[in-house]
């Protein structure tokens, strides 16, 4: 079946940087576009950042020049490297694919972003 697996979140301070993986499995990765995702407190999902089979790339116009999706095949595995990061970039941060009409989910990696 299906599974996204992420890792990486914790506490930075204003500034730092961290970066997410999305471990997959499931399904031939190489052949799905990946996406991320977050989700502040009190607010609804909002899509982050996209990487197509070809590796083009597409940001939530907060987040560009700061924040860089990538993907290895041979590790089934999507990145995001997050720089600069502000405190209204904490949220949850989703993994996401959509395979057949269907969308995937990980569970979530929490990203606090406080001094």
């Amino acid at each position: 079946q299906v599974q996204l697996v992420e890792s990486g979140g914790g506490l930075v301070q204003p500034g730092g940087s961290l970066r997410l993986a999305c471990a997959a499995s499931g399904f031939p990765f190489s052949s799905d576009a990946m996406r991320w995702y977050r989700q502040a407190p009190g607010k609804q999902r909002e899509w982050v950042a996209s990487i197509t089979t070809d590796s083009v790339t597409n940001y939530e116009d907060s987040v560009k020049g700061r924040f860089t999706i990538s993907r290895d095949n041979a590790k089934n595995t999507v990145y995001l490297q997050m720089n600069s990061l502000k405190p209204e970039d904490t949220a949850v941060y989703y993994c996401n694919t959509v395979i057949m009409w269907n969308n995937f989910w990980g569970q979530g990696t929490q990203v606090t972003v406080s001094s």
